[in-house]
């Protein structure tokens, strides 16, 4: 059997759209050969040096302390303290219960999530502390690096044609395909990855996250 190709995601698990994109990428798992692994990366980070520029009160919880903090925190501690196979059970709980539940991001929600994910309770704890910060900062530097700043999460890395990652944010879809519908849009991922000094395709978004189907 031929070995899985490997795909690197980074999230935010507040953020609606990665979720979409999380739930796709895992339905290409099905009906391709591919193995996600899952890294973290934070809006509160990405936007830190210009909150001013932001609308106040998604600039307020993003501030130190702030809700959007919270998770991401948690998330990290659970990867340091108990390895990488914990961080993509997790955020399936949290953007369960964000996003699909619709419960939103806050400590209830978090402290449920650990437990559907078979964690420790205490875990909950890191939401408030900076104590793994320097490898929240890590993760998201090196999501970052492969995509360029000017982007916000999801980012997708995948194999180019001669092996280096190539790293793209996105694709924001709504609602998640689902078997070969997922497979035709990876297909056109894997197409794009392909093509040297490819960029960007872009239009405006006319409709918001559809959670029916997940």
């Amino acid at each position: 059997m031929s070995e899985k190709t490997p795909v690197d995601f980074w999230f935010d698990p507040v953020c609606p759209w990665a979720w979409m994109t999380s739930r796709w990428v895992l339905e290409v798992e099905k009906v391709r050969d591919i193995e996600v692994r899952w890294h973290v990366m934070s809006l509160s980070v990405l936007n830190e040096n210009r909150l001013e520029e932001l609308p106040e009160e998604y600039a307020e919880n993003m501030r130190p302390g702030g809700k959007t903090w919270w998770p991401v925190r948690v998330v990290t501690a659970a990867q340091q303290l108990h390895g990488d196979d914990v961080v993509g059970r997790l955020y399936t709980a949290l953007g369960t219960r964000f996003h699909n539940e619709g419960l939103g991001v806050n400590r209830e929600s978090i402290a449920a999530a650990l437990a559907d994910a078979d964690l420790p309770a205490d875990l909950i704890d890191f939401g408030d502390k900076d104590t793994y910060d320097t490898e929240l900062r890590t993760s998201h530097k090196e999501g970052i690096d492969k995509v360029g700043q000017d982007v916000g999460t999801p980012v997708v890395a995948l194999p180019g044609p001669d092996g280096e990652q190539i790293a793209f944010f996105g694709p924001v879809v709504t609602p998640a395909p689902k078997g070969e519908a997922a497979a035709r849009l990876w297909d056109g991922a894997v197409a794009v990855a392909s093509v040297p000094g490819f960029y960007e395709i872009k239009r405006t978004r006319t409709a918001g996250p559809d959670f029916s189907n997940l």
